[in-house]
């Protein structure tokens, strides 16, 4: 993509490698670049820094966490927002989905390290609250909040659910993250560590969290009308942003120097004592070098852990210079997802010769006996059993789509709603599996276990409800959704009668062969194709 003249939205725009990106961003005089911090102080401060390179380049800011809601609830409302369904009309309620639809940016750049501020939650720390209090008979509601809070992969799920709405809807062509690996490249031997263990559970959980954070991108980048998506994971410490000398502050907090005493160990032993030795005013000052948000490190630090065979560093003027190559169209050799995309074994040829005499052998044994097979549902979701048994009602009431395109919805739903009637074998197939058939009149056919709804009790019955569960997994022989698959047999003779009768290329998939629209309805093929089409779940990669 050309940068010139487009909008650039970067998320983490504050940080080390964040500020690098627009800096290389601005070399290609792009319409605007949107920077989003946490804070609004950072996101002003990251725009002060780039106005004398920016020319005509619009620098505006934004600020909030990219991992909560647009406003802040109650702490039970919060938790329903990431662990409950997500539904389109809670959408605008967090806060990275309205950023995305207010911006609206061509190119997502995305630099906050998404990896840390999940993982380090700590379910650990919290699960061992919830343990103790069990055990002490004192459970409280703060503990399993705390708990439920800390749960890592559904957040992270979440995240990525808001993100691929919001991109969508905002029409974003690229997306693009700067991962981790979560240990600087190193392994589980990692020596640098943020407990007493090694490896630290907490370390790992952020690798564990990075490391499906990308499958998810992997997933996002393979789905049709997504954005482009890559990912470079730097594999290595990333420095610098500053060296100088100064007074010395650990978690904001600063380093004062201690008079030194000495005193007997005693019996006993307090990490905090105020009494073990005399603060004095002094701040301890020295040389440093600023890596963002990895922290300030001594000169002895930084050379331990950058030296050979330990983390070594990567600058992030690399970065950003690999990034912006990769979203210009460049292959770097650093695109994760598309190594990945290279790496999965996919379909093969000796699968697709085998499928053939898998479904003859199927087809084979069907015909032995008097039930098709249809669904057991067991595919799932049960939307797609629907869908198939609904094709099959078609195919044993009317044969092939011709016919069904002949008749008008009225003749369809009269005719399958008499046939399940009539023909108790056919019903009993299709609603001992937990398929309801909703009949022509309203009323229904059912097995004393439905799988549609899934937990309903006594539920006050609607048609707005009605219609949802049709939708989900009922099997509907009203009028409206005959119409509807007549429209699809509709459909798919207007895809064929576009084909010319000449053209015998690879060109087409479903082409006149693959339909045979004389032949009997095949409900697998025809709910592939609705599957592909209808519903937007087709396989973009093979």
């Amino acid at each position: 993509m050309n940068i010139e003249g487009r909008k650039t939205l970067v998320l983490g725009g504050y940080g080390l490698v964040g500020l690098a990106v627009c800096r290389e961003l601005l070399v290609r005089r792009p319409h605007e670049i949107q920077i989003h911090s946490l804070s609004a102080e950072e996101a002003e401060e990251a725009r002060q820094s780039l106005l004398a390179e920016a020319g005509e380049t619009t620098i505006s800011t934004s600020s909030g966490d990219i991992f909560g809601p647009s406003e802040v609830g109650s702490r039970t409302n919060e938790l329903e927002a990431q662990l409950g369904q997500l539904r389109d009309e809670s959408l605008p309620s967090y806060l990275l989905y309205q950023l995305l639809a207010e911006s609206r940016p061509d190119i997502v750049i995305d630099c906050v390290n998404t990896a840390t501020g999940i993982a380090y939650r700590d379910v650990y720390t919290a699960a061992r609250t919830v343990l103790d209090q069990r055990d002490a008979g004192d459970l409280t509601d703060d503990a399993v909040v705390g708990l439920l809070e800390s749960l890592y992969i559904p957040r992270l799920i979440r995240h990525i659910q808001i993100l691929y709405r919001g991109m969508q809807d905002a029409a974003t062509s690229v997306y693009i993250k700067v991962g981790t690996s979560g240990t600087g490249g190193m392994g589980l031997n990692v020596p640098y560590t943020h407990s007493e263990e090694k490896p630290s559970r907490v370390l790992l959980s952020k690798s564990a969290v990075a490391g499906a954070h990308s499958l998810l991108l992997f997933l996002m980048a393979r789905t049709p009308e997504a954005p482009i998506t890559k990912e470079i994971k730097p594999a290595a410490a990333i420095a610098w942003k500053t060296i100088a000398r100064g007074p010395i502050a650990r978690k904001r907090e600063p380093i004062r120097m201690v008079k030194p005493s000495v005193r007997p160990l005693g019996d006993t032993f307090s990490t905090l004592d105020p009494s073990a030795a005399e603060l004095t005013d002094e701040v301890l000052q020295t040389a440093y070098i600023d890596t963002g948000e990895n922290g300030i490190f001594s000169l002895e630090e930084f050379a331990l852990l950058t030296t050979a065979e330990q983390m070594e560093f990567v600058t992030p003027e690399e970065i950003a210079q690999y990034l912006v190559f990769e979203i210009e169209g460049g292959n770097t050799g650093h695109d994760i997802i598309n190594a990945l995309d290279n790496a999965v074994l996919g379909p093969s040829y000796r699968a697709g010769l085998m499928r053939h005499w898998a479904l003859e052998r199927m087809a084979e044994l069907e015909a032995k006996g008097e039930t098709r097979s249809v669904a057991f549902e067991m595919l799932g979701p049960p939307r797609n059993s629907k869908l198939l048994f609904e094709a099959h009602l078609l195919r044993e009431a009317f044969g092939n789509m011709l016919a069904v395109r002949d008749a008008t919805g009225e003749e369809v739903a009269e005719t399958l709603d008499r046939m399940v009637r009539d023909q108790p074998r056919i019903a009993s197939e299709v609603i001992s599996v937990g398929l309801p058939i909703i009949l022509r009149s309203g009323e229904i056919m059912r097995s004393p276990k439905v799988i549609v709804p899934s937990n309903a009790d006594n539920v006050l019955l609607t048609p707005a409800l009605i219609e949802r569960w049709a939708n989900e997994g009922w099997i509907d022989l009203r009028l409206p959704n005959c119409e509807r698959w007549i429209a699809r047999f509709h459909a798919i003779h207007n895809e064929l009668a576009s084909i010319p009768e000449a053209d015998t290329s690879s060109r087409y998939l479903r082409n006149h062969r693959f339909w045979d629209e004389q032949k009997g309805i095949q409900p697998g093929k025809i709910v592939g194709w609705i599957l592909s089409g209808e519903e937007k779940g087709d396989r973009v990669k093979h």
